[in-house]
């Protein structure tokens, strides 16, 4: 006799989940959304944390070092004369070092080197009020052309400057007592030349020296942008020419373009050159 009864097979029992009471509900809840937001978080820190500025970087360490000590660190050389007194630079050094870039071309509205149409009011005033507006600073160009000169050479870059425009001021006598500022013009150039570091110096110091070079040298033109210089800071204007690599920047540089002159008038050397370009493209970034 045939039996009319069915059983189930087990496999179309009905199945239990994992989740069985409301609490493993709110956990199953809970994880779903913490883990994916733990997740995301700690991405994050890990792509930021390698974009920090100067990882990795050697030469952002040395600048990071050079500015904390730059108040107390910058130190000016001059070859002491015979009589033991330090040589003080002639007009036309402080007008190469210092004032070259603006005066040779007239950038940003400064008298042009020679132009006696443009020299002749500013003569008119006076050589006291020339020395002053040098000393102080006037419109774009810094307190001394952005140099660190005694007021006696900054009067002889004035003076320089003038004579050259049709004025006859006297030359400033140097300080009493100071006989080696009497010294020939001849002799100045290797004598005086101004440096943040000597030129045998390590690589790292001359990094060090960086921002010191572009106080004395870059500054006057890059910290506003005159004549067209691209402003420290400045990424947009500083971008296509960081893309040109710091080598290429250099020898720009080192050879002058546009307004600015070889060096940009200093007599530093091509390393304490390449460390200022590096400086300034870093400082833009």
């Amino acid at each position: 006799m045939t039996s009319n009864s069915h059983h189930t097979p087990d496999h179309e029992a009905p199945h239990e989940g994992p989740i069985k009471t409301p609490r493993q509900l709110i956990w199953a809840v809970l994880f779903a959304f913490i883990v994916p937001i733990a997740g995301i978080v700690l991405l994050v820190t890990y792509v930021g944390a390698g974009k920090k500025p100067g990882a990795g970087s050697d030469f952002m360490a040395a600048e990071a070092v050079a500015r904390r000590i730059q108040p107390v660190g910058t130190v000016t050389i001059r070859e002491a004369s015979a009589g033991g007194a330090g040589v003080l630079k002639t007009g036309e050094q402080v007008f190469q070092a210092q004032c070259s870039a603006c005066h040779g071309t007239g950038a940003a509205g400064s008298p042009k080197f020679g132009d006696e149409a443009a020299w002749a009011p500013r003569i008119k005033n006076g050589y006291e009020a020339l020395l002053s507006s040098a000393l102080k600073g006037k419109n774009a160009m810094p307190p001394q052309g952005g140099g660190a000169l005694s007021e006696v050479e900054v009067g002889r870059a004035v003076v320089y400057m003038a004579n050259k425009a049709g004025a006859k001021f006297p030359e400033p006598k140097a300080p009493a007592g100071d006989t080696a500022a009497a010294a020939p013009a001849a002799a100045a150039p290797a004598a005086t030349a101004t440096a943040s570091a000597p030129a045998a110096a390590p690589a790292a110091a001359q990094g060090d020296a960086a921002p010191a070079l572009f106080t004395q040298t870059c500054q006057a033109c890059h910290a506003a942008g005159v004549a067209g210089a691209p402003k420290v800071g400045d990424k947009a204007a500083w971008a296509p020419r960081a893309a040109q690599g710091i080598d290429a920047l250099t020898a720009s540089a080192i050879k002058g373009k546009g307004a600015m002159p070889p060096k940009g008038g200093s007599a530093a050397s091509d390393a304490d050159i390449k460390a200022v370009v590096t400086y300034m493209v870093n400082a833009s970034k």
